[in-house]
């Protein structure tokens, strides 16, 4: 599946599209709840790497790595077997050592409009992989986020 997004990497929201598979649901035939969490790691790291930012990269060339500090979803409609979610990422917050995301994935079934099926707020720290203390995140990678923030709605 191919990762969507409207134009370059300066965009203020990312798309990301997810189908959903049985193994995504629970004994009620919908998404299991902590599901939507894995779709935001998936989508947030597409989003990097649409950006240019390859984690792996960034671990073995700088020895720091994203890490999720906290993390808090609320959820506003069940999705299903079938389903495609296209799942959101923007910047809230843009620290020296960390950001804040909002991600959102959307329900879309067939021609209708979106529907919102859960919101959700990631709060990633930039960390040394050696002793998981916090670190400044790069210059180059502050600069990219900081030109995608700034382009806001």
């Amino acid at each position: 599946m191919n990762t969507t997004d409207t134009a370059t990497p300066t965009q203020p929201v990312f798309n990301h599209p997810i189908r959903i598979y049985w193994e995504d649901t629970d004994a009620g035939s919908i998404v299991y709840y902590a599901n939507y969490l894995k779709f935001f790691e998936r989508a947030r790291s597409e989003w990097l790497r649409h950006l240019g930012v390859e984690q792996g990269a960034l671990l073995a060339n700088e020895g720091c790595m994203f890490v999720v500090s906290e993390a808090a979803a609320k959820y506003h409609r069940p999705a299903r077997i079938d389903d495609l979610l296209n799942v959101s990422v923007h910047i809230k917050h843009l620290g020296q050592a960390s950001l804040t995301l909002q991600q959102t994935a959307w329900i879309q079934r067939g021609d209708s409009q979106p529907v919102m099926a859960c919101q959700g707020t990631v709060r990633l720290a930039c960390v040394r992989q050696l002793d998981m203390k916090p670190a400044k995140i790069s210059p180059q990678i502050a600069e990219l986020l900081a030109s995608v923030q700034s382009n806001t709605f």
